[in-house]
């Protein structure tokens, strides 16, 4: 039976990664429209976007979350096409990435058979592509989105240009990492990566040449660097270095950060790779919905994911391809590792550049224990464990809860306020307690409707900006506008409610100025 397993695998090979590259298709693609994201950083990407088709071109990418410093425009320029194809419909921008999380299920499966055999690759690819985590980060437009794709070329191109030495490739690598800093400044966690593999893997196959050679290879990344980086790196020069200087100051502790976490530099480290396994394979639940599980199944879960994760890393002893295996190990230790240095709260999203190193190390442990046991318990055993893993991901597929179809709530709600402003100028406001008004103002724009932008006294003395109306959304239904310090209401004056009427989960107010009785 196990034999027959096996021999299938090897005989339908082609039928059984398109079967999965169909599925990942699936998961991917499906009502992506209903389950995307559109909210205030979405909002602001296709709004720029927009003005982008309209010819104004920007050198300057989304604000970091970080602290009062951007990326670079790349992302901006990659989901441009995408918006145009779909008229501009945001989910244009969502279905490109979703196509890059389809190409990366291949790029995985690619990967895992050239470092670990076919069955390796196989087992990494099917994981990767029915990931719940994995899968939500697959679906909505987002800068950090395209990185688990763009990692896993750069370290792969990294691999065959060590293995077949071609001038271009260490170039595309440069220019590949210019690309990923722009879409997260974690990224810079890769370009320690790349230095350490490049350096070491240089010394141990051109042991003579390998100074010049080590240096003939990083004159080129530097120069696909500055390729890559270059719309940014623009901006900053014809600017003075603003944002530069502002990173600076921040990693040297000059800029306070307000969400700094308590936990140490060996806790980083746990946390973040307890979270490779746990949060991405085994989708074990973040803190806030732990409570809807019993304290002994959680238990149960946080045992076993750990177990997995330490079976996966020390199965890495057994990969044969010594290239290979160092590439593994940098990845994992410098990784991981650089987390110690990084003082705040740790989101999945970070760990994008390590997205497909647990399928892989999980791929190739199991097919090690697979092939090179003579006891057949242990190799239904790992089956059971593959297929379980498998399972368990499929029924804990976000699309087990209906959508909150986000994207067209935004839209209503803007076709509310419009509907109510008797074709006349008016000025927006939101009222909310995480979000911003991009997503709203840019359904405002395409709908015909753009809301004027109201300016501060300094620029505007005159107060020209300031209409005679001004259209409230409250996402909090049972705030009261009046009153509000937000600038964009406190800045219209002293006001009265005009009308008022129920949107989906919010209420939406229309403000008039203030008439003596």
């Amino acid at each position: 039976m196990l034999l027959r397993i096996q021999v299938f695998f090897n005989k339908h090979t082609t039928s059984i990664v398109l079967a999965i590259i169909a599925l990942a298709s699936f998961l991917r693609l499906y009502r992506i429209s209903d389950y995307m994201n559109f909210l205030g950083d979405e909002g602001r990407d296709v709004l720029t976007v927009k003005h982008i088709l309209e010819g104004q071109l920007t050198f300057l990418g989304p604000r970091s979350s970080a602290a009062d410093f951007y990326y670079g425009p790349i992302y901006y320029y990659l989901i441009t096409p995408f918006l145009w194809l779909f008229h501009y419909d945001p989910v244009g921008p969502a279905v490109f990435i979703a196509i890059l999380g389809i190409l990366t299920v291949y790029l995985v499966y690619k990967v895992g058979r050239k470092f670990f055999g076919t069955t390796a690759g196989i087992i990494a690819a099917a994981l990767y592509a029915v990931s719940p985590v994995v899968i939500t980060y697959s679906h909505s437009s987002w800068n950090p989105n395209p990185l688990p794709l763009v990692s896993l070329s750069t370290l792969f191109l990294a691999y065959s240009g060590l293995k077949d030495p071609k001038w271009w490739k260490f170039l595309v690598i440069g220019i590949f990492l210019g690309i990923a800093i722009q879409l997260q400044y974690l990224a810079l966690f890769l370009g320690v990566i790349i230095f350490a593999y490049v350096t070491l893997g240089t010394i141990i196959t051109d042991k003579k040449l390998a100074f010049l050679n080590v240096v003939k290879r990083f004159l080129l990344i530097s120069v696909g660097f500055l390729a890559g980086w270059s719309p940014f790196l623009a901006f900053e020069i014809y600017h003075g270095f603003p944002n530069l200087k502002t990173i600076i100051l921040f990693l040297s502790g000059k800029i306070p950060s307000s969400v700094l976490t308590n936990s140490t530099p060996v806790g980083q480290v746990y946390e973040v790779f307890f979270k490779l396994f746990a949060r991405l394979v085994t989708v074990f639940p973040l803190t806030d919905l732990s409570h809807v599980h019993d304290t002994n199944q959680l238990f149960i879960w946080y045992l076993l994911s750990l177990i997995l994760g330490i079976v996966a890393v020390v199965g890495i002893i057994k990969i044969k391809d010594r290239l290979a295996q160092l590439l593994i190990i940098i990845w994992l230790v410098v990784g991981v590792g650089m987390f110690a240095l990084y003082k705040k709260s740790i989101y999945d999203y970070y760990l994008g550049f390590m997205f497909p190193l647990p399928f892989l190390l999980i791929g190739n442990v199991a097919t090690e224990l697979f092939n090179f046991t003579k006891q057949n318990i242990i190799k239904v055993f790992v089956i059971v464990v593959i297929l379980f893993i498998f399972i368990f991901n499929v029924i804990y597929m976000p699309f087990r809860f209906e959508p909150n179809k986000i994207k067209n709530q935004v839209k209503t709600i803007s076709e509310i306020v419009i509907t109510h402003t008797d074709n006349k100028p008016f000025n927006f406001a939101l009222i909310t307690t995480g979000n911003s008004d991009h997503a709203y103002r840019y359904y405002l724009e395409i709908l015909g409707h753009k809301p004027v932008e109201m300016q501060n006294t300094l620029i505007d003395p005159k107060r020209d900006t300031v209409t005679d109306q001004l259209m409230v959304v409250c996402e909090d239904v049972t705030c009261s506008p009046l009153g509000y310090s937000l600038f964009e209401v406190a800045g219209f004056g002293r006001a009265e409610v005009a009308g008022v009427w129920d949107g989906p989960h919010v209420k939406v107010f229309r403000l008039v100025h203030y008439k003596e009785k």
